[in-house]
């Protein structure tokens, strides 16, 4: 995980908390061993006022089932379509933070409050085959995984819910305990600084955990997420996911809440993700998510972005970039066009393309480019079409397609760029691997795009006795009609993304090398 600049912000204290009009306590020693900095190393500097506290206040993490039902499609042996309905639950932890109005709001994972709209191979849910779409869904408080009893669950809903952060702040419509400890600042942690976590693992009882920060720093771009976060070796498990984690502060020896527990490394079994709790307090606050970003939103597509490419392209001699599963080629012409290939399944046994769309450089600067002619291909060359010739699915699928070419050989550039100074620093190196697994998600962000287009070249590629052209036809400039590009339409919609849920307690990939 990448290093950068850590997010600062003021700790918060919040609603509910009457003993904090006392004076405060006297802080730990100064200089002593187990407080080096701004929270602790060890489990001495918690004064016993504090140890005191934790037993007389109620319980404010709770175990949360989520539950969703699945309809999946299928044909019977009579040819007839039969839809199957599957029921799925797991389990996770919640914890109270504030009460408002005679109800409580609670925080906890993402992928604790959601189940993905459709399951597929992004988004697969435990028992349920891919292409299944949810139709049901319910939260609730229950006392462990064994709880059968239906009497006394409490019914949650979902306040905010934010993806890149993996949290979701949810409501039960009664007064429950809440937290009785201000919420921190995740960036003052350190390495080796003890860490508490409240939770229920596997769902199955209340616990606590400990451990140490190991690394006060990371982020995580897995899938869906694009967030900071920091690493500890409690012992967690599947179950733990929205568990509170804190540690202990220097100044007042008491907890402060520093982040929210979501995920573990696949071979690390002592080796657990947290989200740093800086990212979240907005959210906490105000209940609304604030958008941000991704990492790939900061390559845009504007002139400047498509002059850096013409640049980069016309004197490459290997044009080529990923598209999903599929390999692209970008060509520059001297009128300023650009040419985008998407090429052949079987590239590069087979070297012909199977789309060609014409890219025309646009007056505005804030646009990258018009979409001008369209080519399909096969073996037999490639076969022309004006955008009005086609109908309105194939034109939508165009659209998209030609905003993945875009997004795609611009980030390649920009990788190639780096690449050549990767080995300088190791800023720059770690630069370089963000940008790369920023280009992997967004080239397999357009796979069933690409898939669909080269399905369309099938049948709109030129038939049986039909004679094609070759690419030549797509590399000639082609003369301004009264100073408007030949075959020029409205540049193509932006494609929205959307975010599902991962399952309760997900695992992240290895870190990398060296972490």
């Amino acid at each position: 995980m990448a290093v950068s600049r850590l997010l600062w912000a003021v700790g918060l204290l919040l609603p509910g908390l009457a003993w904090a009009q006392a004076p405060a306590a006297p802080p730990p020693v100064t200089g002593a061993s187990y407080c080096p900095g701004e929270y602790a190393d060890d489990f001495s500097a918690l004064l016993p006022r504090a140890r005191e506290l934790e037993q007389q206040v109620g319980a404010y993490t709770f175990c949360i089932r989520t539950s969703a039902t699945y309809e999946c499609p299928s044909y019977g042996p009579d040819g007839n379509l039969r839809r199957k309905k599957v029921r799925v639950s797991a389990h996770g932890t919640g914890f109270a933070y504030r009460q408002q109005g005679g109800e409580t709001l609670l925080l906890t994972n993402e992928h604790v409050a959601e189940w993905p709209a459709v399951t597929d191979e992004e988004h697969p849910v435990d028992d349920v085959p891919p292409g299944c779409k949810r139709v049901a869904d319910a939260l609730k408080i229950v006392a462990n995984t064994n709880d059968s009893y239906e009497g006394d669950d409490l019914p949650l809903s979902r306040v905010v819910v934010d993806s890149q952060l993996d949290i979701a702040v949810l409501k039960a419509k009664t007064l429950l305990p809440i937290l009785p400890w201000k919420v921190g600042r995740s960036a003052g942690l350190k390495e080796r600084n003890v860490v508490d976590v409240r939770g229920f693992p596997l769902g199955v009882f209340k616990a606590t955990n400990v451990g140490k920060v190991t690394s006060a720093y990371g982020h995580d771009s897995y899938k869906d997420w694009d967030h900071d976060d920091f690493i500890v070796d409690a012992l967690l498990s599947p179950g733990n996911s929205g568990s509170p984690v804190f540690a202990i502060s220097c100044k007042t020896g008491e907890f402060e809440l520093v982040g929210v527990y979501h995920a573990g490394y696949t071979r690390g079994s002592a080796l657990n993700v947290v989200i740093g709790i800086d990212q979240v307090r907005d959210l906490m606050t105000t209940l609304k998510r604030t958008a941000r970003p991704r990492a790939d939103s900061s390559l845009p597509l504007d002139a400047a972005a498509r002059a850096r490419l013409v640049s980069a392209t016309r004197p490459a001699l290997e044009p080529f970039f990923p598209l999903g599963a599929f390999t692209a080629a970008v060509r520059a012409r001297e009128d300023g066009a650009l040419v985008y290939e998407v090429l052949a399944r079987d590239f590069p046994l087979h070297v012909y393309p199977a789309v060609v769309l014409e890219d025309f450089p646009a007056a505005d600067a804030d646009t990258f480019g018009l979409l001008g002619r369209v080519w399909f291909g096969n073996r037999q060359g490639l076969k022309a079409y004006a955008r009005s010739d086609l109908d309105a699915d194939t034109q939508g699928v165009l659209a998209k397609l030609l905003e993945g070419l875009r997004r795609d050989s611009v980030a390649t550039v920009a990788v190639r760029a780096l690449d050549r100074d990767a080995a300088s620093s190791r800023e720059k190196h770690e630069g370089t691997e963000r940008l790369e697994k920023m280009l992997q998600r967004l080239s397999a962000s357009y796979a069933d795009v690409a898939q669909s287009a080269v399905e369309m070249a099938e049948h709109l590629g030129p038939q049986r006795g039909e004679h094609g052209v070759d690419l030549t036809a797509a590399l000639v400039p082609v003369a301004p009609l009264g100073g408007t590009p030949v075959a020029a339409s409205p540049p193509s919609p932006a494609l929205g993304a959307t975010s599902t849920q991962r399952v309760v307690a997900p695992e992240l990939p290895p870190p990398p090398a060296g972490k």
